[in-house]
């Protein structure tokens, strides 16, 4: 659980979805552990046992299950992308714009999610996300060209953005107890679902690529139809403006974190896209075969690390560290890191390191962002959040794009070196903007909603 449960602090009065939002998008929301009139929350209350987080209602599991599985999407496509180029004669290149078409939608769509929401409903929303992601997954699974999945991957996207926005409103507003229990529960959720993703795709994908697809599709559907029986509760979240998320934009220390974050997601997407293909040649160089079920355990291991760090340990840091110190410091590590990678590109033992490694700094990096981005304005959580989400996803949608036909045309380490140059603009990004960040530690105190709205949106890809 999350640092703010561990040491007791207060669960939110309400969520996301009731939060108090001018039509603009520009009135100022409650300050983290404040009430609407800024004035501390009273008393701490204590943080509850484990036994208790998982006491909840049925409404309540259904969302956790379908949020395991919208989370294990991160991750299920990776070990199949060799096998998808090999199957559909396809390049790496293409292969990767799975990726890119999936991102770039997810992106355009974050702008718009609260204002959906705040029109359809929080459950009408989760359910039009699930059908989305359960038709186009269901398609990708006959598509007979790469094209037809980048496409379908882009439906894909639509639906998971909308479902995944919405989540943590509603499992929430759906418990009948203590807020932060629903929440430990939700945060369980994200880092099985972090892990399990890559571990599915490889052993489904062993039997072939279309399974993964045909998987994801049948248990999004065992969610669409629990979350239709089962969630009884309507939720009306405030209503917001459609252009609010890009109004947003205009406050400059959430630009500031956005620009930082455009550059950042695009060195995460090329270790998390591109790396597949100098793994499993690496493994050929050593004369083994790693295949499907071989990329899966590997990326396994890098989303059990990332979701350890994101709901564990990044917590500790930023409270020892500072927000903007923390961030430092892991774009740091994390430049070296992809140095790292770009010289020992030809090593499986080596690449199998640098990966998992990878996932402890992104997951405290993730987090971090995210929680940095709420304290930094005083706009509307959802709105500052969907504005931030939407930027960053950009970056990671050019990642894929451009890293295949760069080791196409120099060598397989080229696109490390891009990212690493790119967390360098990350930081100077952060370091030109840092002075527009005079809220960050202010009152460094995530209420448990807050907390796992970070590691969410900073998850969620």
């Amino acid at each position: 659980m999350t640092s703010s449960l561990q040491h007791g602090t207060t669960p939110p009065a309400s969520t996301a979805s009731d939060t108090p939002a001018a039509t603009d998008g520009t009135a100022p929301t409650t300050g983290a552990g404040r009430t609407g009139a800024g004035q501390p929350v009273a008393g701490p209350a204590a943080a509850p046992s484990m036994r208790e987080a998982f006491r909840q209602p049925t409404s309540v599991w259904a969302i956790a299950f379908a949020a395991t599985v919208s989370f294990m999407g991160i991750g299920l496509v990776d070990p199949i992308l060799p096998a998808i180029s090999e199957q559909l004669d396809a390049s790496p290149s293409q292969a990767m714009l799975l990726f890119t078409s999936y991102l770039v939608v997810t992106a355009i769509a974050m702008f718009f999610t609260s204002w959906f929401a705040s029109r359809a409903g929080v459950k009408r929303t989760l359910l039009v996300g699930l059908a989305l992601v359960v038709v186009f997954a269901a398609l990708a699974a006959t598509a007979g060209s790469v094209g037809e999945i980048i496409g379908l991957r882009a439906g894909w996207g639509l639906g998971n953005a909308l479902f995944i926005s919405t989540a943590l409103a509603a499992i929430v507003g759906a418990t009948t107890g203590p807020s932060a229990g629903a929440i430990i529960l939700y945060e369980t959720a994200l880092g099985i679902g972090l892990a399990i993703g890559p571990l599915l795709g490889g052993l489904l994908g062993s039997v072939s690529w279309r399974a993964p697809f045909a998987g994801t599709a049948v248990l999004m559907g065992v969610g669409f139809l629990a979350i239709t029986l089962l969630l009884q509760r309507e939720q009306r979240p405030a209503r917001v403006s459609p252009l609010a998320s890009l109004r947003a934009l205009a406050h400059p220390a959430l630009r500031t974190l956005a620009l930082t974050a455009i550059f950042y997601n695009l060195a995460f997407f090329v270790l998390l896209a591109y790396s597949p293909f100098p793994l499993e040649a690496a493994a050929a160089a050593h004369g083994t075969e790693f295949g499907a079920l071989g990329l899966g355990g590997v990326f396994f291991g890098w989303g059990v690390a990332l979701a350890i760090t994101s709901v564990f340990a990044a917590p500790q840091l930023t409270r020892r560290l500072g927000l903007v110190p923390t961030l430092l410091v892991t774009l740091g590590l994390l430049t070296v890191l992809m140095v790292a990678l770009a010289l020992f590109h030809g090593s499986m033992a080596g690449m199998i390191a640098l990966i998992v490694g990878g996932g402890l700094l992104l997951g405290i990096m993730n987090t971090a962002l995210t929680e940095t981005v709420m304290e930094a304005t005083d706009l509307p959580r959802g709105v500052a959040s969907s504005a931030y989400s939407g930027v960053r996803f950009l970056g990671g949608a050019v990642a894929p794009a451009v890293a295949g036909p760069l080791a196409a045309a120099t060598t397989a380490g080229a696109p490390y070196l891009l990212a690493a140059a790119s967390l360098v603009l990350a930081i100077a990004m952060l370091a030109i903007g840092r002075r527009h960040l005079a809220r960050v530690g202010a009152h460094h105190d995530l209420d448990p909603a807050q907390e796992a709205e970070a590691i969410t949106a900073g998850d969620e890809a």
